[in-house]
């Protein structure tokens, strides 16, 4: 039976859940059985860039800035998709907020930022994370400041160049 776009779309969404399951949960493990071992994730801040190779990686990294927070979850806002079936990838542009509720000061603060990430199928036909790029467009601003919230250009990378 052949996989078809709405199977595949299915599929990946799937796993961006996933990702956001595990990331709530900190579970950073799991994030073996949703990443390819040699993925490259860049993550921009704008205050600082980071690249990882490797699930274990961007697990330790992100464990260790949650330790900042006594309340997180990630929830994805919205996703779009451009499938190719035929050669088995897909890029994805995907909305993401943090809740979060600080250790220091029970402060509560969001982050809003896009992730563009590319999958690709394996022999067997198994989706993966292959290539993630991270870039934050809003977050809470620190106490005192004249907003509530720091606003950056969003990002816009074409699906098909992922």
């Amino acid at each position: 039976m052949t996989e078809s776009q709405t199977d595949a779309y299915v599929t990946l969404r799937r796993l961006q859940n996933r990702y956001a399951d595990i990331v709530t949960r900190r579970a950073w493990a799991e994030l073996h059985d949703i990443m390819r071992p040699d993925i490259s994730v860049v993550v921009n801040t704008l205050a600082n860039r980071y690249e990882f190779t490797g699930p274990a990686e961007i697990g330790d990294f992100i464990g260790t800035q949650l330790e900042q927070f006594s309340f997180f979850e990630f929830g994805v806002l919205n996703t779009v998709m451009e499938i190719d079936l035929d050669v088995g990838v897909a890029g994805a542009r995907m909305y993401m907020q943090e809740l979060r509720q600080n250790v220091s000061d029970g402060r509560r603060t969001n982050a809003f930022g896009v992730y563009h990430d590319r999958f690709e199928r394996d022999a067997e036909g198994r989706w993966w994370f292959a290539t993630r790029q991270y870039q934050s467009y809003s977050r809470t601003a620190e106490a005192g400041a004249d907003v509530d919230n720091e606003v950056f250009e969003l990002p816009v990378i074409g699906l098909r160049d992922l």
